[in-house]
């Protein structure tokens, strides 16, 4: 008898599945389908905004870091270039004597001042 009740069983299980559902019961599922699939897009779509907004935040830094470096940069080769137009001009004015060499060096020092501050303003 038990042999006999399996297969009756297993017919009715297959039998369910191929039965149509009423159409209040599909557009039931239809609509928490529809709500589901709804539901999945809108996380999508928050966890795709989320993403490209720290993408935006880490290019944004990336930026600062590069604009900070090259300021850095653009200091660093003012001020060796004020360095050594200064040593040049007074190694010129070693060629003067008295009150002469004096106030050679003197524009010397003033324009290696200039060149400082112009500088200073690469590093901000």
């Amino acid at each position: 008898m038990k042999t006999l009740l399996l297969p009756i069983l297993a017919a009715f299980a297959l039998a369910g599945c191929n039965t149509a559902e009423s159409p209040s019961e599909v557009q039931r599922d239809v609509r928490d389908a529809r709500q589901d699939a709804a539901q999945e897009v809108n996380v999508a779509r928050r966890d795709a905004a989320e993403e490209r907004a720290e993408a935006n935040r880490e290019v944004a830094d990336q930026r600062a870091e590069s604009a900070s470096v090259a300021a850095e940069g653009a200091y660093d080769v003012a001020v060796a270039q004020a360095k050594g137009t200064h040593e040049v001009a007074i190694e010129r004015c070693e060629a003067l004597a008295g009150a002469d060499q004096e106030v050679c060096k003197e524009a010397a020092d003033d324009a290696l001042e200039l060149a400082m501050d112009r500088a200073a303003t690469l590093n901000r």
